[in-house]
């Protein structure tokens, strides 16, 4: 586990997929992300088992968030979404980071700018990576936000690189180094 202030990541299981088809088949949800067709039980199956092919460090982690004791019970932990690191680079000690909040009561809390600065602590401080990027819609201005909170600088523009909705929309690329995650550490 990986411990935050509110949340956990821990190991993704089998048993999290129901969840996360849920999630990606929801068009609030995934209209943020790369998702343009309704997902199947069996394409996530499939998904989790090469996805466990992958190195441990490239493995999506759950995010969870800490729940009010109840009934006594000091470990009670809600699944809300996932992070990963991708494609990591080892000879750049690059990667480039994703996220998903899927349960929408939890969003606007602070939740994905405290995910982002965990995931991005691991990167730097137990992957000792150097650089870590991103890409989100320009349309998308409530992750700008949170990935601005989190140190991360526009580093480019792909413009009209995606479509959504029959209008295509500018791609924007945002990088975090390990000097300036150091710097805001201070």
């Amino acid at each position: 586990m990986i411990y935050g202030e509110r949340i956990r990541f821990r190991h993704m299981e089998r048993s999290d997929l129901p969840r996360f088809v849920d999630y990606l088949n929801d068009p609030e949800v995934n209209w943020g992300l790369a998702v343009y067709l309704p997902l199947s039980m069996a394409a996530e199956e499939q998904w989790f088992v090469n996805m466990l092919k992958r190195p441990a460090a490239e493995q999506p982690l759950a995010i969870e968030v800490r729940q009010p004791d109840t009934a006594g019970s000091p470990d009670n932990w809600l699944l809300v979404g996932n992070c990963a690191l991708l494609d990591i680079d080892w000879r750049n000690r690059s990667a480039e980071l994703g996220i998903l909040i899927g349960e929408k009561e939890y969003w606007g809390q602070g939740y994905g700018t405290e995910t982002l600065r965990l995931l991005v602590k691991h990167a730097f401080e137990t992957l000792n990576l150097h650089r870590v990027w991103l890409r989100v819609y320009e349309t998308n201005p409530r992750a700008i936000r949170a990935y601005e909170k989190a140190g991360f600088v526009m580093e480019g523009r792909q413009r009209q690189a995606e479509i959504k909705n029959g209008k295509y929309i500018d791609v924007l690329v945002m990088s975090l180094l390990r000097e300036e995650y150091e710097a805001g550490k201070q």
